[in-house]
């Protein structure tokens, strides 16, 4: 066992008897619950720990009186406050003394906005290993905090006053653990509430290589709270059991911090996006993609994996939750007097979907009300239903990048905004290679991951590649200016020819006719990758490409829901102007046909759903011919290394059919009956290449459900 340790404040605390502060804390933070704490045993192979959990069970309850639970579990939840000193620069209470012995208030807007409670369920709030209450090393959402999360939703889901269904409810860290839930799927878990989450650990401190601040600021921030006792006046089992050795902290910031290898052991065990592959928790996703803070990288191939029910909110905003408000003195961007108590994503009725969500899943509660899987905003403010994300009508359409070159300083940034002179034709704005379109011909709707490529010569190791994407139009002085779209950085770590893929941040985003796309390969945006180390050469870009993906119908149909609250400002200010030479040898970009209109409202693309005002009801079946609908092909080609040995299709979350075989080439599904249908397949290589393709569909008939799948007996592998 590890030697008891913790700041000195713990030592006062160790001779401080239990006063009834709990019981009053309690009662006023949480006037439905009876409020009770335990202590979990979290055994793992990173080292055994003792978790505490802050329990609130609706008031008046007996050990009998079965709920299900609600389980939130992070690093967020000591009674002293959820960042411990750092409280103040993270706009969170600290208070290192008491009498606050507990529950945290962490989520104290979700309890009670909720009326979870009333409803019937019991809400428990866990420590990870590390933190709060709770001993054991911290080890950024690795072995010892995933095997953290599957002990406690065990613990949830055996309690005698539980029905045995557990779901899982977070924001930030609090999100990643829902993640690693879904990944590990522990007996009992049945849904999953993840607002603004990280999907890779190691993409949030690092860009391929290239360093974010976060790399040093984040390790030093969490040893900083797990250091952090409880308040002095809080009874003394919640301090002694919390005690560590201070090596933990030591060792969490050096794994972190001395690791830029995305491919090493450590990130590997913390990159939660294999993991989802095949998982069919039901998951509730928000995420803004125009974020200051975790940002959709690596989103899509999340949503690719996972093959369960899924719900999601998406959309231009900052680091917030689904119910966020704008208030008096509030940081957020956007939020200002004029607009106090305006909703920071734009959307009313999270907590009314999200509790439908959970009653569908934990309670088995038929929805009488219609919810869209998933609600995306688009940067003109408007939000419509999709079925899926990525939509099932995405197409990728790919354009050669120019040559040139660029200095690696690592001091150029993204957009004005960034820069010192706030000018969006700053030098270090318009640093870089530009390619840039000719003026659109038609609207055209990029949703989901771009993906780049670039081939680039350099004459030392570590040279700094970012690549971002603008959509630009004509402003007052004829310069073509516009917002930073999306984004990726990539260290190249070996001189001489490379070849860099890049898949960038996931975006959703309308480009009117006549606006231009501009992709521009540069050495940095410092804004983003800090603390990036630039290699003082200059760097030779020898073309590439950009493949983007749009949409081939237009989205008519819109549903309820305002801008959000950052979406003016980025606009305005997270803009770049494209160098005039640039411009002036404007290239032919590969676009796709213009959108098509007139889809139906019912249509597969919105996954059957409209909305009326107040909340909408449940769609009635599509009308019309269904012939088109009812049987699709998902070719399956052979990749060029590895033949496919086995081929798994999924439709609404449930595995239907698993063949093994070199020879298969297409699936073929019939699926007739009444109803929308999210079909995913997955091919795997005989090297382990995942091949992933989803569609939606609607069925219009009553019938048994079949499924083919087709092999080669003669000829070549396709």
């Amino acid at each position: 066992m590890f030697g008891r340790w913790r700041l000195v404040l713990v030592l006062a605390a160790a001779a401080v008897a239990a006063t009834p502060a709990a019981a009053t804390a309690a009662g006023v933070a949480y006037p439905d619950a009876d409020f009770s704490e335990a202590f979990i045993s979290s055994p793992s192979d990173a080292g055994d720990a003792t978790l505490h959990a802050d329990i609130l069970r609706p008031k008046g309850s007996k050990n009998t009186d079965k709920t299900p639970v609600i389980l939130s579990i992070g690093p967020y939840f000591n009674h002293s406050g959820q960042t411990g000193p750092a409280g103040p620069a993270e706009n969170t209470q600290y208070d290192p003394i008491g009498p606050n012995a507990g529950p945290s208030e962490r989520f104290q807007d979700f309890v009670e906005g909720s009326g979870l409670l009333k409803k019937g369920y019991t809400f428990v709030m866990v420590d990870l290993r590390g933190f709060g209450g709770s001993n054991g090393c911290l080890d950024w959402a690795g072995p010892g905090e995933q095997s953290d999360v599957v002990n406690a939703v065990n613990w949830a889901a055996s309690q005698p006053w539980s029905t045995g269904r557990v779901g899982m409810y977070g924001k930030s860290y609090d999100a990643l653990t829902g993640l690693i839930g879904v990944d590990k799927r522990p007996q009992g878990l049945s849904a999953v509430v993840s607002q603004e989450p990280v999907y890779d650990d190691y993409r949030y401190l690092y860009g391929d290589g290239m360093r974010r601040e976060n790399s040093t600021a984040t390790p030093a921030l969490y040893d900083g709270i797990a250091a952090t006792p409880g308040p002095v006046m809080d009874d003394p089992n919640y301090n002694q059991n919390a005690l560590n050795d201070p090596a933990c902290l030591a060792q969490n910031f050096a794994a972190q911090a001395g690791d830029d290898d995305h491919d090493s052991a450590f990130w590997k065990l913390r990159n939660l996006i294999p993991g989802a592959t095949g998982s069919d928790v039901p998951l509730f996703v928000t995420q803004g993609l125009t974020e200051n803070n975790t940002v959709g990288d690596g989103l899509q191939e999340f949503l690719e994996n996972h093959t369960g029910y899924e719900r999601g909110w998406l959309g231009p905003w900052e680091h917030v939750r689904g119910n966020d408000k704008c208030a008096d003195g509030d940081p957020s961007t956007g939020c200002d007097s004029s607009n106090i108590g305006r909703l920071k994503d734009g959307r009313a009725g999270w907590f009314d979907e999200v509790m439908r969500f959970y009653g569908r899943f934990l309670k088995d509660e038929t929805p009488t009300v219609a919810d869209p899987p998933f609600a995306v905003q688009t940067n003109d403010g408007k939000w419509r239903s999709e079925a899926q994300w990525p939509p099932a009508d995405v197409q990728t359409f790919t354009t050669p990048l120019k040559d040139g070159s660029y200095d690696d300083t690592a001091q150029s940034v993204g957009t004005a905004y960034a820069s010192n002179s706030g000018d969006p034709a700053d030098s270090t704005v318009q640093s870089g290679v530009w390619t840039v379109s000719k003026p659109l011909p038609y609207d055209v709707h990029l949703s989901g991951e771009p993906v780049g490529s670039v081939d680039v010569t350099t004459t030392i190791p570590n040279a700094n590649l970012v690549i971002d994407v603008y959509d630009l139009s004509k402003d007052k002085d004829d310069n073509w200016t516009g917002p930073l779209v999306t984004r990726q950085g990539h260290l190249v770590r070996d001189a001489g020819d490379s070849t860099i893929p890049l898949t960038l941040w996931s975006a959703d985003w309308k480009f009117k006719a006549g606006d231009r796309i501009g992709v521009r390969v540069t050495d940095n945006n410092q804004d983003w990758w800090l603390i990036a180390a630039p290699s003082a050469q200059s760097v030779t870009v020898r073309g590439g490409s950009i493949t983007l993906p749009f949409l081939a119908n237009n989205r008519g149909q819109t549903i309820q829901g305002d801008p959000g609250v950052q979406l003016e400002n980025y606009l305005e200010t997270h803009i770049a102007t494209a160098p005039a030479d640039a411009v002036d040898s404007a290239s032919d970009f590969t676009l796709p046909p213009a959108l098509k209109e007139n889809a139906p409202k019912d249509s597969a693309y919105s996954g059957g759903f409209t909305e009326a005002v107040g909340g909408g009801a449940i769609a009635p079946p599509p009308k019309g011919r269904c012939k088109d609908v009812r049987k699709f092909k998902f070719r399956v080609h052979q990749p060029r290394h590895g033949r496919i040995v086995r081929v798994t299709v999924y439709v609404n979350g449930k595995r239907v059919k698993r063949v093994r075989g070199r020879r298969v080439t297409h699936v073929t599904l019939k699926r007739p009956k009444l109803g929308v249908y999210k079909v995913k397949i997955v091919a795997l290589s005989a090297r382990g290449t995942r091949i992933v393709s989803t569609r939606t569909f609607r069925g219009c008939k009553k019938g048994r459900a079949h499924t083919h799948v087709h092999r080669h007996r003669h000829g070549h592998k396709r």
